[in-house]
């Protein structure tokens, strides 16, 4: 069993990865001061994260975490379909061995809307619940974190913590009470991180919340949770992990954000590229290299699948601090405005366009379309997940990052481009508007977009092959 605690601190090796991002002879703070300025230029990062505990079998012991923090009264959070399986089931009997009290819900839905976490919400409202325990992949993590908070601040209008601009972004200043996250998938990061996603149906587009006050306070990663997940399940959520991991490492670089906030307080959860969160996302693109493909393939092979669930924990590790641009940024309006596509092994009464087919079908134009900012790390990228970078010009960059991803995607059998997932040219204005709030994302994209920048990539991605 290994227990990660993640510290505010840069090692050594750290730094010296830091003082990359600066120009030869001269230090990462003159660097930045004279990008930017010294007075509103961003020169810090924070490092934050939920501890981390992996093994297989340690989602037995959430009982005895639970008791141990004096928890009388439990919210246990999952969906539907994993209710009735062993994930569940093994976390219920620790419950019960420790006489804990606890309240099921179930009522989560796949890709979560603003009224999904409304149902959410009033149960915990009306729990009193003084402590919550996810079992789940991301859209079960998410609802969790969205009734802890609004639990906690039973007087806050919904959009109040909502990402600007489709809400008011304000801080979360209360203690929340403690939340346990057993992931199920090895895909979403949400048992890392203080985000959660959900569909804002006003708007038909995916929005969330981001501050470090709803990362989980134990995230959980026990492998024999992935043994019961069928083919495409494994297949988008691992998509979503090389996505998490290739987004983070070529973010815009943190010491080209600005303003910095006057506040530490206000720094953002997503602060752009940099060195520690480098060491994470490099780490889970080489352990997608190995084990991805065979995750996928053979859902009886517990070391890759296992070796996957650590990649999902780094990659949210990566992503948590860094963020996440583009390829997140369009697969929002991609599944918010599904029309009738569903997805093979996806159990859903409505239309549904899984996360991470929807993050990584325009994965190869996005990247095609940032090399020119940051070419070295599109080539080295490349070069984790398998391609040949001999002698790759800077020119090539986005072109091999591209064509590794698509050997990737044709391997897994990902749909041909989002017209197999029922879009045409006549909607790309739609799925432009929807990306253009998403600013949360974009603007750590390392190159700056618009609206025809994107209607290009959306253009590109209607056929991939």
């Amino acid at each position: 069993m290994l227990l990660l605690k993640c510290s505010n601190m840069i090692t050594k090796s750290s730094f010296s990865a830091f003082r990359s991002f600066s120009k030869p002879g001269i230090t990462a703070m003159q660097h930045c001061m004279l990008s930017t300025g010294p007075e509103d230029c961003e020169y810090a990062v924070e490092m934050a994260c939920s501890n981390i505990r992996y093994g297989p079998g340690v989602s037995r012991e959430v009982g005895k975490d639970l008791a141990n923090m004096k928890a009388k009264k439990v919210m246990l959070v999952t969906d539907k379909n994993l209710e009735q399986l062993p994930p569940v089931q093994v976390v219920k009997e620790s419950l019960e061995k420790e006489n804990i009290n606890f309240e099921v819900y179930s009522n989560t839905r796949v890709e979560p809307t603003d009224q999904s976490f409304a149902d959410a919400i009033s149960f915990a409202k009306q729990g009193n619940f003084d402590a919550y325990l996810a079992v789940g992949g991301g859209s079960v993590i998410d609802t969790c974190k969205a009734a802890n908070l609004y639990a906690c601040n039973p007087d806050a209008e919904f959009l109040d913590f909502v990402n600007a601009p489709i809400g008011k972004g304000k801080p979360v200043t209360s203690v929340l009470k403690p939340l346990i996250a057993v992931t199920t998938t090895a895909g979403t990061g949400s048992e890392t991180t203080g985000v959660t996603i959900f569909d804002y149906l006003p708007m038909k587009a995916k929005t969330g919340i981001a501050n470090r006050a709803l990362k989980p306070t134990l995230g959980v990663v026990d492998p024999l949770t992935l043994l019961h997940l069928p083919n495409r399940v494994t297949c988008y959520t691992g998509f979503d992990v090389l996505c998490h991991a290739l987004e983070s490492f070529t973010a815009l670089a943190f010491n080209k954000r600005f303003p910095r906030p006057l506040d530490p307080q206000l720094r953002p959860a997503y602060q752009g590229s940099n060195p520690i969160s480098d060491i994470w996302s490099k780490h889970a693109l080489s352990i997608c290299k190995d084990y991805f493909v065979r995750a996928v393939n053979n859902s009886e092979d517990l070391e890759a699948r296992s070796e996957m669930h650590l990649a999902s924990a780094f990659a949210g590790i990566g992503f948590g601090n860094a963020g996440v641009h583009l390829c997140h940024g369009m697969s929002y309006p991609i599944s918010g405005l599904v029309k009738e596509y569903k997805s093979p092994d996806y159990t859903s009464d409505h239309p549904l366009i899984p996360h991470g087919l929807s993050v990584i079908i325009t994965a190869p134009a996005v990247f095609r379309f940032i090399a020119p900012a940051c070419p070295e790390r599109h080539i080295e990228a490349a070069g984790i997940l398998g391609a040949d970078i001999t002698n790759v010009k800077r020119s090539d960059a986005g072109a091999v990052l591209s064509d590794v991803l698509l050997k990737y995607m044709s391997e897994l059998q990902i749909p041909n481009g989002i017209s197999e997932l029922g879009y045409s040219s006549a909607d790309i204005p739609a799925l432009v508007a929807g990306t253009l709030p998403q600013e949360r994302v974009t603007k750590l994209s390392p190159r700056t977009v618009d609206k025809d920048s994107i209607a290009h990539m959306l253009e590109e991605s209607l056929t991939i092959y």
